[in-house]
Order: C-alpha cells, then sequence, then structure tokens
C-alpha cells in the first residue's frame, strides 16, 4: 500500500515538472477543453500536447471523454479529483498573475470563439 501512495505521488510531481502540462492545468480550471483547442493555445504539436495529456491523465490530474473523434479533457470532478485538488488549488494561488497563465487564457478566450471543426483542420494543414 504505502509504495502505491510513493509511486502516485511520483507521478503526479513528475506531471508538474513541465511548463506545458501546468499551463494545460491552468487552462482546465474554467472547464473542459477539447484537445484541437489546448493545441491552439500552447502551439504545439497534436501529438507533443496528446502525450503531455497522457502523463497529467496518468497522475489522475486530468480526466478524458471521448465523444466520437474528439477528446476532451478537464480537471477530476467527485472523489476521483480529492487527492488533486490540493494540488489544483496551489497551483492556482501559486500562479495568480503569471504573465504566461494570462497569457495564454487571453488566447484561449480568443480561441473559444473559433468553430473547433476549423480550428482542427487549420492545424491538420500545418502539421
Amino acid at each position: 500500500m504505502r509504495d502505491e501512495v510513493l509511486r502516485a505521488t511520483l507521478r503526479v510531481t513528475k506531471a508538474l515538472s513541465d511548463l506545458q502540462r501546468v499551463r494545460i492545468l491552468m487552462m482546465l480550471q474554467d472547464g473542459e477543453l477539447c484537445v484541437c483547442r489546448i493545441v491552439g493555445v500552447l502551439e504545439l504539436a497534436a501529438s507533443t500536447v496528446s502525450k503531455h495529456l497522457s502523463i497529467l491523465s496518468e497522475a489522475d490530474l486530468v480526466e478524458v471523454r471521448k465523444d466520437g473523434r474528439w477528446a476532451y479533457y478537464r480537471l477530476p470532478q467527485g472523489k476521483a479529483g480529492a487527492s488533486a485538488r490540493p494540488v489544483l488549488k496551489w497551483l492556482r494561488e501559486s500562479l495568480a498573475g503569471d504573465e504566461t497563465i494570462e497569457k495564454d487564457l487571453q488566447k484561449l478566450r480568443r480561441v473559444l470563439s473559433c468553430d473547433p471543426e476549423s480550428l482542427c483542420r487549420a492545424q491538420r494543414t500545418r502539421s
């Protein structure tokens, strides 16, 4: 049992050790996002963003919901999010007013105003 807790702690610390993953967590504070919108803010390859999301998922810091070909990510809810909530609260408080996070949130507002189909199509043509 103790070894399991240690491994879970290491997964969380690994997930938090990357700037892009922290940026993703901060973007998800206001709700669920599809991968294309996260890609739109980070301006990284979809495969890179998917790898980051996979690491966050393994650490139980995000949940995924599939809807056809779309994948939506959000912060964990209910019982599943109980262990993540203190970490996410700490991040939110520590990064309040951070310039990078503020720029991401401004960019996210612009990305959210775009049609997701068009956004995805544009991202595929850039790759």
